[in-house]
């Protein structure tokens, strides 16, 4: 039983002394066929995720959203 706690111990030491993930994510994506507009960051800041129903105008929704000064670092992802 001691040994196991140990190892235990010594696993979530290990875990926590990691490097933080410097991966960044960010995404407005379009679900075409349901009008659906996910807008996704994630990355050493935090992680943050909007969706919004937009029908027909999913498309140009995102695209007006591109145009701002905040999302111009943005992928379009297409579905």
């Amino acid at each position: 039983m001691d040994k196991r706690r140990l190892h235990r111990e010594e696993l979530k030491r290990l875990f926590f002394n990691l490097p933080p993930s410097i991966t960044v994510r960010k995404e407005i994506i379009v679900e075409q066929e349901c009008g659906h507009v996910e807008i996704l960051s994630d990355g050493p800041d935090g992680y943050s995720s909007f969706k919004t129903n937009q029908g027909g105008d999913a498309l140009d929704y995102a695209k007006d959203r591109m145009k701002e000064e905040r999302y111009k670092k943005y992928k379009l992802i297409v579905k």
